[in-house]
């Protein structure tokens, strides 16, 4: 069983810096995407950005231009740089990784929160 080992959320104030990092605890095989993802109180959870094995990525509207995922696929590692924060950035942030083709799986952390005080 795979699990997602996330680190590096907290307080920050408007216009701030965060770095999200997400780790996979076993090997993992075969084409994906890893990615976070993000839930408000009250609102449904978002996809924030993701990237495959092969680099391609995919952002929010909301985060393009702030936001930055890159990964180390040696190290089943998936990074979220985050700048320029705001307020409504404010939420519980998860990964996950999610196999692509034809390999079927689907993980996700447990989240880390992220708080933008303006």
């Amino acid at each position: 069983q795979v699990q997602l080992a996330e680190s590096g959320g907290g307080l920050v104030q408007a216009g701030g810096s965060l770095r999200l990092s997400c780790a996979a605890t076993a090997t993992i095989f075969g084409v994906n995407a890893m990615g976070w993802y993000r839930q408000a109180p009250g609102k449904q959870r978002e996809l924030v950005a993701t990237i495959t094995t092969g680099s391609r990525t995919n952002y929010a509207d909301s985060v393009k231009g702030r936001f930055t995922i890159s990964r180390v696929n040696g190290k089943n590692t998936v990074y979220l740089q985050m700048n320029s924060l705001k307020p409504e950035d404010t939420a519980v942030y998860y990964c996950n990784l999610k196999g692509l083709l034809q390999n079927n799986y689907d993980y996700w952390g447990q989240g880390t929160q992220v708080t933008v005080s303006s």
